[in-house]
C-alpha cells in the first residue's frame, strides 16, 4: 500500500527491508519511470481523481478489500493504512500488513506525505525513506461520507480500494468493483484482501 526510510519489521535475505523495497517500486512508478502501455503500443492516459479531499474526514485508519496485484505485498493480507496530521502539517503514514494471512506476523513501514499544491487534496507526494523522493498517492475517488477510497498513481500499474471497515457489505463491494472498471481498471486483476472477521 503507498505512503522517511521505511522501518520494517521484517528482513530478506539481503538484510534490507522488503518494504524499503517496495517504496523504491512505487517511487520508480511515481516518477513515471514504469508507463502504462497496451497492445496498440500507446501509452493509456493517467486517471484524474474525481473530486477534492477533505483531509480533515480522510484521516484515520483505513483497510484494504482490494489491490492490483503486485510483488512487493505478495503474500500480504490484513493490510491496513493509518493516516494522521504531524506537527510540521505533513501526514504520517504507518502501513500495516501480516505475512501469509490475517494472522502471521506483522509487518509495519512508516512514511509521510505531503499534499501537492492545487490538487484538491487529492493529490499527495508518499516518502517512505530520504528526504527527496517521494512517490505518487492519488485519491481518485471516495464516497462522501469518507467509508471507502479508490487510490492510484499516473502509470495505472498500482491501485488499491480502501475501506473503513475491515470486510465491507456486499453491495458496497459489487460497487466498487463497478467504479474501478468504470475508471478504466480491470476488475479481473483484483486481489482481495482477507481479514480477520472473514
Amino acid at each position: 500500500m503507498p505512503g522517511s526510510a521505511a522501518r520494517a519489521s521484517e528482513k530478506g535475505g539481503s538484510g534490507v527491508p522488503r518494504l524499503t523495497i517496495a517504496a523504491l517500486a512505487l517511487l520508480v512508478a511515481g516518477l513515471g519511470i514504469v508507463s502504462s502501455i497496451g497492445r496498440t503500443g500507446r501509452q493509456a492516459p493517467p486517471p484524474r481523481p474525481a473530486k477534492r479531499v477533505d483531509l480533515d474526514r480522510y484521516l484515520g485508519r483505513w483497510h484494504e478489500f482490494a489491490r492490483y496485484e503486485n510483488w512487493f505485498e505478495r503474500g500480504s493480507e490484513a493490510v491496513t493504512a493509518e493516516y494522521s496530521l504531524r506537527s510540521d502539517g505533513l501526514i504520517r503514514v504507518v502501513n500495516s500488513s501480516h505475512k501469509g494471512g490475517p494472522s502471521g506476523p506483522l509487518r509495519q513501514a512508516k512514511a509521510r506525505a505531503r499534499v501537492v499544491p492545487d490538487s484538491g487534496n487529492a493529490k499527495l507526494k508518499v516518502a517512505f525513506f530520504g528526504p527527496f523522493f517521494f512517490g505518487n498517492y492519488w485519491v481518485l475517488d471516495h464516497a462522501d461520507d469518507y467509508t471507502w477510497s479508490i487510490v492510484g498513481e499516473g502509470s495505472r500499474r498500482y491501485l488499491w480500494i480502501l475501506t473503513r471497515a475491515p470486510v465491507p457489505p456486499p453491495a458496497l463491494q459489487q460497487t466498487l468493483v463497478e467504479r474501478i472498471a468504470a475508471l478504466g481498471y480491470d476488475p479481473a486483476r483484483l486481489h482481495r484482501t482477507r481479514h480477520p472477521a472473514e
